[in-house]
């Protein structure tokens, strides 16, 4: 991979001349299959002339950076059909995520989208229609959809968990008018399998390759666990994704992606329908290319849902528009605090990075932000939390899982993984079993110490503390470092794009403060993206 810094292009490895081999769009998907018409022309002649490049785009309208705003625009104004849009992305997908750089962070499409993408030009100006109206949007493939698609987590041991309805993610998606077009690869079971497992990678799916390094992993990890979401988004293979954090897991694949990632407070999106980590951490959150289409999106996944009590505590406190806080003056005033410790590192990385951050920061003061150094509070403590909590979650879930899926209990997995080691469990299982070991009752006074300990130290001892004693906005971090201070909070975070280290390797910046300060967030987050404008796409040659 090339990095021209000035010019700000990326070039990766040329597109190979393979013949395409997808089943037509009428076909059902397994695995990694794709369903992309193998009869697309425009694949096919990039495919064959590598040279000539892939044409995304009908009449003047291209995708590649296409906002949600430019989206509708075109639609709206007949440039463009919602069948057209799809049939674009698939287009791209089938070019750079299954074939030449093989990105692989899609891991199923909807047969069903080209129909969906149809009824929608059908229904186009009649009504009233969500702000998502014909989008495509990628979900994380631990989110249910009652298409036919599975919700996997990346397991071999789910590849057959149809759901017969939706989650509630997908089914806000759809009352605001988004065309789910497929599932997101990622780190298998939310990177809560094994330790020393590479981020992005799962038994079902593979490995997701890095979209500004695609051919040396090694050259920067990719992020994860919503490691095809993040890849996704930034590759342009879809307009907006949502991913899923209960640590890092939608902060790291976006900084690493150079995309914009909105973790919110844990209970402002219902995880109903959700294959469950963390009770007390996890949550959903957009992931896309700009604050505007990441504020967008967020507005249209709240509400309260009586199925997910912690969702009551959002109650008089979520918005359903967030656009109302992007301002462009948004860091005029604001005071936010670093800890330079999470900046600390002598390897070139470590250096890079901080060099980016504070580049950043320049710019933060430069439209009016008091940035100030704090120390934020770290105790050293046990916490298993995680372990008791995905036992007894995941214990749930499967239990309503159809008579397909051959697994109904932690134990199960463990057992069907241990059949086929080499392709089930390449990497071991280490934290599965782990979690096996623990009590699955989350009544066990050691869990519930543990709990009270993690609100305890991460609320009223951690973020609390340096924001009232400093009287703060936000604090800053480098990438998701110190994302396990807010996810054990359950406090939000958004990280935008900051720029790049001098190997072309992407560094976000990330903003976290208190319960349900989204919109200060994204006042923040907005102000820096539009007077740094440091997102680049990658580029596939």
């Amino acid at each position: 991979m090339n990095f021209n810094k000035n010019a700000k292009v990326f070039v990766t490895l040329s597109l190979c001349s393979a013949i395409l081999t997808a089943p037509t769009l009428s076909s059902a998907n397994s695995g990694t299959e794709s369903a992309i018409s193998k009869n697309s022309t425009a694949v096919e002649n990039v495919l064959k002339n590598p040279q000539a490049g892939l044409a995304t785009g009908v009449g003047t309208f291209q995708i590649e950076e296409a906002t949600i705003e430019q989206i509708q625009k075109a639609l709206q104004s007949n440039q463009i059909t919602s069948v057209e849009l799809v049939q674009m992305y698939l287009d791209r997908i089938e070019a750079y995520d299954k074939n030449g750089p093989k990105i692989n962070s899609v891991l199923t499409i909807n047969p069903d989208a080209l129909k969906i993408a149809a009824e929608m030009d059908k229904l186009r100006g009649k009504g009233k229609q969500g702000p998502l109206f014909g989008v495509p949007v990628l979900l994380k493939d631990n989110i249910d959809t009652k298409d036919n698609m599975p919700t996997t987590a990346g397991a071999i041991a789910l590849k057959d968990n149809y759901a017969s309805e939706d989650s509630w993610v997908a089914k806000k998606l759809r009352d605001a008018g988004a065309i789910i077009l497929g599932k997101a690869n990622m780190s298998e079971w939310a990177y809560f399998m094994t330790s020393g497992a590479p981020s992005g990678y799962s038994g079902l799916g593979g490995q997701v390759l890095h979209p500004y390094g695609p051919n040396s992993f090694a050259a920067g990890s990719v992020g994860g666990s919503s490691s095809g979401s993040g890849a996704s988004i930034a590759s342009n293979f879809a307009t907006v994704a949502i991913g899923t954090e209960t640590s890092g897991s939608i902060l790291s694949p976006s900084s690493a992606n150079s995309i914009v990632g909105i973790k919110p407070t844990v209970g402002l999106i219902s995880r109903t329908g959700i294959i469950p980590l963390s009770m007390s951490q996890d949550t959903a959150g957009p992931m896309a290319r700009t604050v505007t289409d990441a504020a967008i999106t967020l507005g249209t996944l709240t509400g309260v849902d009586p199925t997910d009590p912690i969702t009551a505590t959002s109650e008089g406190k979520a918005l359903t528009d967030y656009t109302k806080h992007l301002k462009l003056n948004g860091l005029k005033g604001a005071r936010i605090g670093v800890d330079y410790s999470y900046l600390s590192g002598t390897s070139a990385s470590r250096i890079e990075e901080k060099r980016v951050i504070e580049e950043a920061i320049e710019v933060m003061k430069a439209q009016g932000a008091i940035v100030e150094e704090v120390t934020i509070p770290r105790h050293n403590y046990t916490s298993n939390v995680l372990y008791y909590e995905f036992k007894h979650n995941l214990n749930d879930y499967l239990k309503k899982t159809s008579d397909a899926v051959p697994v109904k209990t932690l134990e199960d997995i463990i057992a069907f993984n241990e059949e086929d080691p080499e392709v089930r469990m390449k990497y071991g299982q280490t934290i599965l079993e782990r979690s096996q070991n623990l009590s699955d009752s989350l009544d066990d006074p050691t869990y519930l110490q543990q709990r009270t300990d993690d609100i305890k130290y991460s609320r009223e001892l951690g973020i609390d503390k340096v924001m009232k004693e400093n009287n703060l906005d936000a604090l800053l971090f480098v990438n998701n470092r110190g994302a396990s201070l807010p996810a054990k909070a359950g406090y939000p975070s958004i990280t935008v794009p900051a720029g790049y280290t001098n190997t072309g390797m992407p560094v976000g910046v990330t903003f976290s403060a208190m319960a349900y300060s989204e919109p200060r967030l994204i006042e923040l987050a907005y102000s820096y993206e539009q007077h740094s404008k440091e997102r680049v796409a990658p580029v596939f040659k």
